[in-house]
């Protein structure tokens, strides 16, 4: 070997710091070439194993800036001040942006270089339920995520454009691939995803159940029994303005009471207290206003009834218009023995005035007794399912099933209520409502009850055979994507994350994955060692002579070309943007060609 050349030049780590290097390049004095064409060289190996290829910086600066940005989620100019602080290494926000991207790359590279690995372990466990979900924000930045859901990994990440199952099936093909087929398949009810597993399964050829989330199945139900009547109360209550003339009455009292507020909240807590079969309002004028207003406010409060679940599984437009009978009702009772004050009587025949539309109009009570009958059946199908309300303000129901025997259990009470729903079914008659409702309900326990069941997965003899129970919902892997939303949002301090997910590579989600211990054991030993392991990534890749200067170029060579679903993808819009296609459009629109009938063919 011949020296080459020596270049000088610096060098950036989290141990070492900023300092400067003299680095001795030898090449083979006869000219010796790899099979890839380029020169037989051999440089400092030290050197090799601390920096990144053609960089200054070093593997373990990369790694910091990737999980501080990903499993931390700070943002770039947090991440420079704590280099510079805390390392003494100086770098640009444009530097981090360009290692975090790296770094996602190399992350991805040593997850496929690793799945051997972990194909072992999840076959050790018996195999893996495949969780799969796409989500989004305002139609951009889809991210689909497929999840192992017994170990909790992410085993693939991808940005696509929409949600379709000819982007989806490759995604799911290349998981297969590298970490064999799953024990069970479970998606939601979308029409991408339905299609997309049942064509992935006959592709492999095996008997993997396909299992639709029941949380989805029961919301699915419920918008198609619930919604009309709902939305015909939402729209009711609008035309109406009752919550709007609530407002008004209540900021108006507050105002009339004055800074007398505190002694008429202590009114109010006695009238509360107050054993009256009379049900009169408290003697004077602040304290039958405050009374007056604390029921206006307690209609206000409706919301206070709905679990934080969402509709289907909460109705607020019923809540406020059982509120609003109720105060009415109590309007009346109040009204057997009037107010003395004229004002507090006048301001009573107000609210009562408020209220008399929603207790007295037919439409109103007609989609209120509606919606009643519906949900009482939807809270049948509710209860069958065991999917009841939680109590932690989370939105996701609670899937009360935690044995095989229960799985049963709740299979035959579903089919208990089918065989019911058959008998109470009205044939004839003016019962018109009841009868779809309940072909309604039927009607999607014929389409999915297939992929209703098969959650009981016996395991093979070399995983200590045996049964294991796979979740009855995708709350595991959607609880996982409403995580990393809300990081984002702390990161960004923005609400709407349309732009910001658009940018989030999807490596994002594979990054999750160094937040489980047993995972980093397999990648790499522990997550300190992950910077070695990327090194080892490049020596590898050197020993085999491949012509790539940097991971980067071998991480881009194997992405799979995406068809343009979307209507205004991010690259289109950079061309339709740009000054040059208004400039074509207008010359085009300005000129004196002679106008066509669109109507007659070309």
């Amino acid at each position: 070997m011949h020296v080459q050349k020596t270049v000088v030049h610096q060098g950036k780590t989290i141990t070492h710091g900023s300092f400067g290097v003299r680095e001795t390049v030898h090449v083979c004095a006869a000219r010796c070439r790899h099979p890839s064409g380029a020169l037989v060289t051999r440089q400092a190996q030290r050197v090799q194993q601390l920096l990144l290829p053609g960089r200054t910086v070093s593997y373990d600066v990369m790694v910091y800036v990737g999980t501080e940005r990903f499993v931390h989620h700070r943002q770039r100019e947090e991440i420079r001040a704590a280099l510079e602080a805390q390392h003494d290494v100086v770098l640009s926000t444009g530097t981090i942006s360009d290692l975090t991207q790296l770094f996602g790359q190399y992350l991805r590279a040593l997850h496929e270089h690793r799945a051997d690995a972990l194909r072992a372990a999840l076959q050790a466990d018996g195999g893996y339920p495949m969780h799969i979900d796409a989500t989004g924000e305002n139609g951009r930045g889809t991210l689909l995520v497929t999840y192992a859901g017994w170990r909790r990994w992410v085993l693939g990440a991808w940005k696509i454009p929409t949600e379709r199952a000819d982007v989806i099936v490759p995604r799911l093909r290349e998981v297969t691939t590298l970490f064999g087929p799953p024990c069970a398949i479970v998606r939601d009810l979308g029409r991408a995803m339905i299609p997309a597993a049942k064509e992935l399964v006959a592709e492999l050829n095996l008997a993997i159940p396909i299992l639709a989330c029941h949380a989805h199945f029961l919301s699915d139900v419920g918008k198609d029994l619930l919604e009309a009547s709902h939305d015909a109360l939402r729209k009711l209550f609008r035309r109406h303005k009752t919550r709007p003339a609530l407002r008004t009455l209540a900021r108006e009292l507050g105002r009339k009471i004055g800074e007398e507020i505190d002694g008429a909240r202590e009114a109010v807590l006695a009238w509360q207290r107050c054993e009256d079969t009379e049900h009169r309002l408290p003697e004077g004028r602040r304290n039958g206003l405050g009374v007056l207003r604390a029921l206006a406010q307690w209609v206000l409060d409706y919301r206070v009834e709905s679990t934080g679940a969402d509709f289907p599984f909460d109705r607020p437009y019923l809540d406020l218009y059982e509120r609003c009978v109720r105060l009415r009702r109590c309007i009346d009772a109040l009204l057997r023995t009037p107010p003395e004050n004229k004002q507090v009587r006048r301001t009573l025949w107000r609210l009562a005035r408020i209220v008399d539309p929603v207790a007295r109009e037919d439409p109103l009570t007609e989609a209120a007794r509606t919606l009643r009958r519906r949900t009482q059946l939807f809270d049948e199908l509710r209860t069958a399912l065991r999917l009841q309300p939680r109590d932690d303000g989370q939105k996701q129901p609670t899937v009360c099933s935690a044995n095989e025997h229960e799985i049963q259990d709740i299979r035959a009470a579903v089919e208990q209520l089918v065989l019911s729903l058959r008998q109470r079914r009205p044939r004839r008659g003016p019962a018109e409502d009841s009868r779809e409702a309940i072909d309604l309900v039927l009607d999607h326990l014929d389409r999915h009850g297939d992929s209703l069941w098969g959650h009981v997965v016996k395991l093979p003899a070399e995983a200590g055979g045996g049964v294991r129970l796979v979740a009855r919902t995708n709350n595991l892997i959607e609880g996982f994507n409403r995580a990393l939303k809300q990081a984002e949002r702390r990161r960004s301090g923005r609400k709407i994350l349309s732009d910001d997910l658009e940018h989030l590579p999807p490596e994002a989600a594979l990054a999750r994955n160094l937040l489980c211990s047993d995972y980093v054991e397999i990648l790499c030993g522990a997550r300190d060692q992950l910077p070695k392991a990327f090194a080892k990534l490049d020596e590898d890749k050197r020993a085999k002579a491949i012509a790539a200067t940097s991971l980067s170029t071998l991480a881009s060579a194997t992405v799979t070309p995406q068809t343009a679903s979307a209507s205004l993808p991010k690259p289109d819009r950079r061309l339709v943007r740009s000054e040059p296609m208004l400039a074509r459009i207008m010359a085009a629109a300005q000129s004196r060609a002679p106008r066509l009938d669109a109507r007659s063919p070309a």
